[in-house]
Parts: C-alpha cells; structure tokens; sequence
C-alpha cells in the first residue's frame, strides 16, 4: 500500500499579475468608448422651465443645440450686458448666424440623417418670448421644422 504524505504548510501561492495590463487596457478602452465629450462650453446661464408632460429625445447623435440665455460670467456680463443671447457651439451668435449654423449641422451628418436633425432650444425660462419667435421664424426659413424644448420635469406650479 502506498503511504500519503501531509503537505507542509508552504502558504498560498503568490497572484499572477500576468494578465492585469490585459484588464487595464480592457477598461481604459471601455471608457473611452462609452464617454461622451460635451460639445460645447456653455457662456450663457440657462435654467429651463419646468413642464408636467415631457418626452426623451431617442436618438441624441441627432440633435442640435440652440443655448439662450444671460452670459453666466460676471466677465460675460461686464463685456455682453446682462440681455439674453444666443449662443450656437461655443460662440455668441445673432439671429442672422442660424442659417450658416443648420448648414453646417446638415452638412457633418450623412444624407440620410439630413432631414432627421431635430433642434433642441435650451433656453432660459426668464427669456422673453420675441427673441424665441424671431429664432423658430428663422429655422422655418431653413426648413428646420423637427424643434424641441428642453426642460426638467417638474411641477408646474413650482416654476413660478
């Protein structure tokens, strides 16, 4: 008969490292891909109104920004007045700078996706109501008819 030996204790054995650059590549690939960049700096202050019935937007690679507001910097402010402005990507526009801005959105998105663009308004709930008017009279001139609002959900009441 054979006769078995006891193990001495010799410990736990040491953890392989070998595949920890594998896992750090794997996750550092993970985030680069998933991370999204915000497109633009935002020198406006915009709070946006409250609303009882809203909606996600599904598809945001398709969406476009129009940012209205107060400059949010006492720099801003000092320079541009305390007046609501337009901002489109990361500069101060006018009315008159909308059509180059749909082209230019139109023109970075393939042909199909061109008339699909939907433009979302961020605007600032104490904005008076003329400059939102003159803005969606300018997009209906460029035959940008899909507009969103943005707000937060929320009572109605509450906004006041």
């Amino acid at each position: 008969m054979a006769k078995f030996k006891k193990k001495i204790a010799g410990g736990t054995p040491a953890i392989s490292t070998a595949s920890l650059p594998d896992i750090v590549f794997m996750l550092l690939f993970f985030f680069m891909v998933t991370t999204t960049i915000r497109d633009a700096s935002l020198k406006v202050k915009v709070v946006t109104p409250n609303a009882s019935e809203i909606q996600k937007l599904e598809k945001k690679t398709l969406v476009s920004y129009i940012y209205v507001g107060p400059p949010s910097s006492a720099a801003l402010k000092a320079t541009f007045g305390t007046e609501p402005r337009i901002q489109l990507n990361d500069a101060y526009a006018t009315i008159g700078d909308i059509a180059e801005f749909v082209e230019q959105e139109r023109d970075a998105r393939d042909e199909a996706e061109k008339m699909k663009i939907t433009t979302s308004l961020k605007i600032d709930k104490d904005t008076k109501m003329g400059l939102v008017t003159d803005i969606k009279q300018e997009l209906r001139k460029q035959n940008a008819l899909k507009i969103n609002y943005s707000t937060k959900k929320g009572n109605l009441e509450a906004s006041k």
